[in-house]
């Protein structure tokens, strides 16, 4: 292996495999001259609520606006709150703020990133509305033991799909008392579902784009409102909305990845499988569960010890780039500072995650050479 970088993630295999077809998507919506809504988002729309197993699925133009239209939709403003994780990117803490209610930080599970359920029912109150789990990393949260307490307290449930796209719910008990929700995909679950369509997805755009999915015929109208300026009909605003359309172009270019997604996140999957596979006898690096439904939008390990800032500046030493996805956990964000959260597992994974490099394509050999540097920097 030589010492050219590596990036965290390379988009081009993907670009040239699919070149052909996105020109020809790209040229078609030029010569249709509609560049907003139109006949490309209403195809991409019905790929993509077929995909999803959801009744309704609604384009808008980011994963934020996704979040902030589905809470308004169900809603949730001044006064309530809504219980959610801190281990997340800023956005899902800041689209609760946006509506005017408050976020209310549980903690999570060391093992998978995501919320810990036993962290969740002791802060509902009467003033909250909903809660928020996010699916990090493309891993599931564990939805049942959420769902038992939304329908014991009577919360909506808005699932934060922005790193999961084409994950799916696995109930591991098995046999005649199958969950309801196996099998199903993350975000149709929930009243909501949000989802980001971030260059850098598993299911990316070429700039920015969003979805949100609910199997409920109202919160579909109002959400569906809610993005072009609160009207159904134009110029009939009926209360303050948003400009929140999803581009023809770049619903175009999603039709084109949407029929590829399942080899996608499966090479992901692949990619994950084998480094656990190389790093499994590493002291000092706790590597993530392959679980069934994971599509592994990152790949990040824990670096025990307080190694992991060494570690990443060996790893950046060869050339191969890594990221920390989150560093500040949104309750020590000075925004969130009055809250006075206290969530001391995410204190501690914020200080040892590391993401290492990973796309569908990646090969074994650079996979290879990127794990013996970990293990080397770690020894």
């Amino acid at each position: 292996m030589t010492a050219t970088a590596i990036p965290i993630l390379d988009l081009e295999p993907e670009i040239d495999a699919l070149w052909d077809e996105f020109s020809d998507a790209f040229q078609r919506v030029l010569r249709s001259g509609q560049f907003i809504k139109g006949p490309e988002l209403d195809a991409f729309e019905r790929e993509v609520a077929d995909y999803l197993g959801t009744k309704h699925a609604i384009g808008v133009n980011s994963g934020t606006d996704a979040l902030v239209v589905g809470l308004r939709a169900l809603g949730i403003g001044p006064g309530d709150e809504v219980v959610t994780t801190p281990f997340s990117f800023f956005a899902t803490a800041e689209s609760i703020s946006a509506v005017g209610a408050t976020p209310v930080f549980a903690d999570i599970d060391a093992r998978t990133f995501n919320l810990d359920p036993d962290t969740v029912e002791p802060l509902v109150t009467e003033r909250t509305a909903a809660v928020m789990p996010v699916h990090l990393y493309g891993g599931p949260a564990a939805i049942g033991p959420v769902l038992e307490i939304a329908e014991r307290h009577g919360l909506a449930i808005i699932e934060d799909c922005a790193q999961s796209f084409g994950a799916r719910f696995v109930d591991a008990a098995g046999g005649d008392g199958m969950a309801t929700w196996h099998g199903k995909r993350t975000g149709t679950v929930g009243a909501v579902g949000a989802y980001s369509f971030f260059p850098s997805k598993n299911l990316g755009a070429f700039g920015d784009a969003g979805l949100v999915t609910t199997d409920d015929d109202a919160l579909a109208e109002h959400m569906r409102k809610l993005r072009a300026h609160g009207a159904l009909k134009k110029y009939h605003n009926e209360e303050v909305g948003y400009n929140s359309r999803l581009d023809a172009l770049q619903a175009a270019f999603l039709r084109v990845k949407l029929p590829h997604i399942g080899d996608q996140n499966a090479g992901r999957r692949r990619v994950a499988e084998t480094y656990n596979r190389l790093l499994a006898d590493v002291e000092g690096v706790v590597a993530p569960a392959v679980v069934p439904g994971h599509v592994f939008h990152q790949y990040t390990v824990r670096i025990l010890g307080g190694k992991r800032d060494a570690a990443a500046a060996a790893l950046k030493a060869q050339g191969i780039q890594t990221m920390i996805y989150y560093p500040v956990p949104q309750h020590r964000l000075p925004v969130y500072d009055h809250l006075a959260s206290d969530c001391p597992v995410s204190d501690q994974l914020a200080g040892e995650v590391l993401s290492l490099p990973i796309w569908p394509q990646l090969d074994e050999a650079t996979i290879r050479h990127i794990a013996g540097a970990l293990a080397e920097a770690v020894r």
